[in-house]
């Protein structure tokens, strides 16, 4: 196996968004103010080439072979993807004209991964656990004491792989209207 990660591009964003619309699911409807497919997949696309968002290119690494790329992880800390959303939440209201809240996720010192998510053919072959430990790095390489993500309290098999990385859950979270585990690993 010879993957490489790096932090994406706007060229990726064909790529890279199908994957943050099969990881975040729903989540997606609200961050791009579309309801269909196409749209909602455009909505991301657009989100990964902009700047000023949780999604952009510059918070979004992928997993690559031979230029084709098998998974996604999207990092950023608390308090930078709150004023993320406050940004995106002001472009919806803009443009569709009416009133948008896009849920905290993470608390403000702790590096958290948004968005996980490995292409369905590459599963099996260790792309998500080697995020992992990249995010674990990153997480490191800047100073952060604390990792953390959201997992859907019925995604059992995901909460394991968290488990057996060291994650511990530490609070019942809610992103819209749904339950989640907040869970964190200390560095």
């Amino acid at each position: 196996m010879n993957l490489l990660v790096r932090q994406a591009a706007e060229l990726d964003a064909q790529q890279v968004a199908p994957l943050i619309y099969e990881a975040i699911g729903d989540i997606a409807e609200r961050l791009t103010g579309a309801h269909e497919n196409k749209d909602i997949l455009s909505g991301l696309e657009e989100l990964v080439r902009s700047e000023d968002n949780r999604h952009s290119y510059l918070n979004t690494y992928a997993a690559y072979e031979e230029e084709k790329i098998l998974g996604i992880i999207v990092l950023y800390d608390g308090k930078t993807g709150k004023a993320l959303d406050g940004q995106l939440m002001k472009k919806l209201q803009e443009k569709h004209g009416s009133s948008y809240h896009i849920d905290v996720e993470a608390h403000d010192e702790e590096y958290y991964i948004d968005t996980i998510c490995v292409a369905p053919d590459a599963r099996g072959r260790g792309i998500g656990t080697m995020l992992l430990h990249f995010a674990e790095q990153q997480a490191k390489k800047l100073g952060y004491t604390k990792l953390s993500l959201n997992v859907e309290t019925e995604k059992t098999k995901a909460r394991r792989l968290y488990e057996r990385e060291g994650f511990v859950v530490t609070e019942p979270w809610e992103i819209i209207g749904e339950p989640f585990y907040h869970m964190v690993k200390e560095l």
